[in-house]
């Protein structure tokens, strides 16, 4: 800066070297310029940086060593010959203003006002650290020959304490001592955790052809093991299985709707279901006959019914007879008691105690007996009751 200064300086026509001396007189001037704007009351405002840590008294925030100020820099005393310095400078975190001076007495600086210092001394010796000889004490070990006696009686008993440590330290060093032997252990291991990382390698490959894999795999873990462990890949039912559940579930299921509020709901759809399981076995371990479907039958030429009403029922008008279905209280003894009837349209045997089967249907209606004649007031065996009018053909 003081050379950049000093060059490519204009001097006007008015310059005299011998009556202004420098271009600072003659433009009435300091060199420092605002730094020296309180040069008359002895103070020069110089960048001061912060020797230790320390906490503002202000705002109570932390100022870190280190960080600078533009502080107002004056002398207040001397120790001895040794000039003591007063700085005074503004917190940057607030309005607080900071004062410390030097201590030359313990080359330290000493916080006059407006902050504390935050304590990170200690003391040399309890912390086992070496000590520096003071100038009396050293000019007395030269001096004073018993001193100097009684001082080397506390070191070797200040060596005999710290001998077991150093013993320790001289064989954990001895330990590395042999280079080549060190070597060769730690190129065995290298080669040993190559070969290891090969292996790994190779096998990260195989699965990553195997599964179609781009990315790369992690190393595997012991926490990856157990959750391994605790997955599953396979359900234990099969489809058919869960398929056949369902429908059971569905078959199962009650008809009718139950009301929350009702208390016995739960027990009539218990009922339902055992009805329904029962009737399910049933059917399956024995065939379906006509006798159990319960439809009746009668001929188209079946002479009209002989009134047997009992006494006091009413008269029933013949129209209204012949259009109701009969039942076998409507027939007369003998006819009940008759175990066959007659088919219509030829159709010979009976299917009340055989099974159904639209193949059979078929080929005995094309081999008629005449015959197996029935009354029509039995129990018919076709699947469809026949009510047409014998009139009509």
């Amino acid at each position: 800066m003081g050379e950049r200064k000093g060059v490519n300086k204009y001097y006007p026509p008015d310059f005299n070297p011998e009556k202004h001396g420098s271009l600072n007189r003659y433009h009435n001037s300091h060199p420092l310029r605002e730094r020296a704007r309180k040069l008359s009351q002895g103070i020069l405002i110089i960048r001061f940086e912060m020797p230790y840590n320390i906490w503002c008294d202000g705002c109570k925030n932390h100022i870190g060593m280190g960080v600078r100020y533009n502080a107002e820099k004056k002398k207040v005393g001397n120790y001895y010959t040794t000039p003591i310095y007063r700085f005074r400078m503004k917190c940057h975190l607030c309005v607080n203003y900071i004062e410390m001076q030097t201590d030359p007495a313990n080359c330290d600086y000493v916080i006059v006002s407006g902050a504390q210092r935050k304590e990170e001394r200690w003391d040399m010796a309890d912390n086992e650290q070496v000590l520096t000889t003071e100038h009396e004490k050293k000019q007395k070990l030269e001096t004073d020959a018993m001193f100097r006696l009684e001082h080397g009686e506390a070191d070797r008993s200040t060596l005999k304490k710290a001998l077991p440590t150093l013993s320790h330290i001289q064989e954990a060093q001895s330990a590395w001592k042999d280079d080549f032997a060190l070597n060769s252990m730690l190129r065995r291991r290298f080669r040993e955790k190559k070969k290891a990382i090969q292996e790994e390698e190779e096998r990260d490959q195989a699965l990553q052809a195997k599964a179609s894999l781009t990315i790369p795999l992690v190393p595997e873990t012991e926490d990856d093991r157990r959750l391994a462990a605790l997955l599953k890949f396979h359900t234990l039912d099969s489809y058919e299985d869960k398929q056949k559940l369902k429908r059971t579930e569905i078959i199962s299921r009650s008809w009718f709707p139950s009301t929350p509020g009702s208390a016995s709901s739960s027990k009539v759809s218990g009922v339902l279901k055992k009805l329904a399981q029962s009737r399910r076995t049933a059917l399956a371990t024995s065939p379906i006959t006509v006798g159990d479907l319960g439809i009746a039958r009668r001929s188209r030429r079946a002479p009209a019914p002989a009134d047997t009403r009992k006494s006091g029922e009413p008269r029933v008008p013949e129209e209204a007879a012949q259009d109701r279905p009969m039942s076998p209280g409507d027939c007369p003894p003998e006819t009940a008691e008759t175990p066959k009837c007659s088919r219509p349209r030829g159709q010979e045997g009976s299917h009340q105690d055989k099974p159904l089967s639209l193949a059979g249907s078929s080929q005995e209606a094309a081999d008629p007996d005449p015959a197996d004649t029935r009354h029509p007031c039995s129990l018919g065996s076709s699947l469809v009751a026949d009510y047409s009018d014998s009139e009509s053909e």
